[in-house]
């Protein structure tokens, strides 16, 4: 662990004892600011933890076998979310054994963004973005054309709800495996370590522990994003036309149409 990442769980675990006092003493609006606190505490060590991934290996058998777009699609089927390229890039390299790199994944949205404006609905899925609520697509977050579009959308509680899937699918597809790829278990147990009960200590992950552990969190918190989410998505489908559903509007139109 970087030191980085060792403030980063001292700071998440102060700021939920905080959150903890905070709900006992009844100081609502203090322990709502606490909670965002938290969230982006959490985001931020979300973001550390997929750098602390070692950089893929060339396989020169296996390195061209897929093109990107199809190793981005199938990383992201595996993941079931919206999801940064880092953790894209570690998923491919755990679990399929691939060269990628988030360097080749910087452009890919604005060049499916452009073939489903050509042709739309020419291929069976697009890599298309993420939106916000503001309907403006979410920063460096990639999704699937096919998707729900309320499996596309953000609401303030996401990116916690969309770590804690992430970790969850990684784990049962571990689960599944008789010979689960060392990369792989190295990456759960980074993941599982911001989860309360998911991994005692620095150990590593056992699957099912961290699966229980993501799933409890998730019952905490998934009624609240789901009406979020389920709010972002009515707007999307009643607001915009087909292209900006799956890759989002300018932030100065959202504002525009807001007035």
């Amino acid at each position: 662990m970087s030191e980085s990442l060792d403030a980063l769980e001292r700071r998440i675990a102060e700021l939920r004892a905080e959150v903890r006092r905070a709900v006992k003493a009844k100081e609502n609006s203090l322990a709502r600011s606490l909670r965002g606190d938290l969230r982006r505490a959490e985001q931020a060590w979300d973001e550390a933890i997929t750098a602390e991934e070692p950089p893929p290996r060339l396989r020169e058998s296996e390195a061209s076998l897929l093109p990107i777009r199809e190793q981005v699609h199938q990383a992201l089927a595996l993941l079931g979310v919206p999801t940064a390229a880092k953790l894209i890039v570690a998923v491919n390299d755990a679990f399929f054994s691939r060269e990628l790199r988030g360097s080749q994944l910087t452009s890919l949205r604005r060049d499916e963004e452009r073939s489903f404006r050509s042709d739309p609905y020419a291929r069976p899925y697009y890599l298309c973005a993420a939106l916000t609520d503001r309907l403006s697509p979410a920063r460096g977050l990639l999704a699937d054309s096919s998707w729900a579009p309320e499996l596309r959308v953000l609401g303030p509680l996401s990116p916690r709800v969309d770590f804690l899937t992430s970790t969850t699918r990684i784990a049962e597809h571990l689960a599944r495996l008789a010979e689960p790829p060392p990369g792989a278990l190295r990456l759960l147990s980074r993941m599982a370590q911001n989860i309360p009960g998911a991994v005692e200590g620095f150990a590593p992950a056992d699957p099912a522990t961290a699966i229980r552990a993501a799933r409890a969190e998730l019952e905490v918190h998934r009624a609240a994003d789901t009406a979020q989410r389920s709010e972002v998505a009515a707007r999307l489908s009643r607001q915009l036309p087909d292209v900006e559903r799956l890759f989002g509007v300018a932030a100065m139109n959202t504002l525009r149409g807001a007035c």
